[in-house]
């Protein structure tokens, strides 16, 4: 049996102000440092003349500090890029998530057994809830369980609570997944990217003229439950994944209730996985998902 150490799996993702020879810069990049490319996608979007690369390689190294020199040796590449935002991910890194919820479980049993079955690579540090009822399923699990509840008079020092525990469980991601409280500004804006919420509606609904214009400018996918990131401009946030089911005549309140379930469920898992794997790219009120 080879002593030799496993590849180290990477993620590149670029944003940068459209200009020629971006690619070849990438590729020279990742050429000069060994990497074995297995994904590169890349989108020019030209009504914000944005450039996105997203680039999946590995390396033979296996360096304790392999992932410090790749970003150092990026960061010599970035001068050559306008407005540019980048990053590089070690895949063998899992991305911490704290799952929000309130009394609903459809969504959080979801994301667990995608989390337990390998589809979801993250690793959950946390489920908070402003009730108890979902405890159980969360213990069950192994994760840790933070009630805490919220009025309007305790809103303020309940979220200060939440801010601790997203620093203290070292969180990158928090997932609203059926919670059913609205976040404040001030909170919207502390965790700006980094909070998807799920919409049991079709969002955005349009009105006026142009109907088809505005949807674009808002990045609608489909119509659908709607997973988002969550801004102060409730359920106006940049939108990540959608879909849809079609319903009938012969479906009551229950039928409906159980197809909406599904849908969320499925809406939100996707959307945590693209963003997860490093797919998704927030691009003003608009999101970039290179598949």
């Amino acid at each position: 049996m080879s002593d030799s150490p496993s590849p180290r799996r990477y993620a590149l993702t670029l944003a940068c102000r459209s200009a020629a020879g971006q690619v070849a810069a990438v590729a020279a990049f990742l050429g000069r440092h060994q990497a074995y490319v297995e994904q590169f996608t890349v989108y020019d979007d030209p009504p914000t003349a944005r450039f996105f690369v997203r680039a999946v390689f590995r390396r033979a190294e296996a360096r304790a500090d392999e992932l410090v020199r790749l970003r150092e040796e990026f960061a010599v590449l970035a001068p050559q890029c306008e407005a540019l935002q980048w990053q590089v991910h070690d895949l063998a890194q899992p991305l911490r998530v704290l799952l929000m919820v309130s009394k609903l479980d459809h969504c959080l049993v979801e994301l667990l057994a995608g989390w337990k079955h390998g589809e979801l690579p993250m690793q959950p540090v946390a489920v908070v809830s402003n009730h108890e009822t979902l405890r159980g399923l969360a213990e069950a699990h192994g994760l840790p369980f933070h009630c805490l509840p919220v009025t309007p008079e305790t809103k303020a020092a309940q979220e200060a609570r939440l801010l601790e525990l997203v620093h203290d469980t070292g969180a990158d991601l928090v997932v609203l997944a059926r919670y059913m409280q609205v976040l404040s500004d001030s909170l919207c804006e502390r965790l700006a990217g980094r909070v998807i919420n799920i919409h049991h509606g079709f969002l955005p609904a349009f009105k006026g003229a142009r109907p088809y214009h505005q949807a674009f400018e808002r990045g609608v996918k489909i119509i659908g439950a709607t997973a988002h990131f969550a801004t102060p401009d409730l359920d106006e946030g940049p939108i990540i994944d959608q879909a849809t089911e079609r319903v009938d005549h012969a479906h009551g309140p229950e039928d409906l209730l159980a197809v909406g379930r599904q849908v969320e469920s499925t809406v939100l898992s996707r959307a945590l996985r693209q963003v997860l794997e490093h797919r998704v790219f927030i691009n003003g009120q608009r999101t970039v998902v290179l598949r």
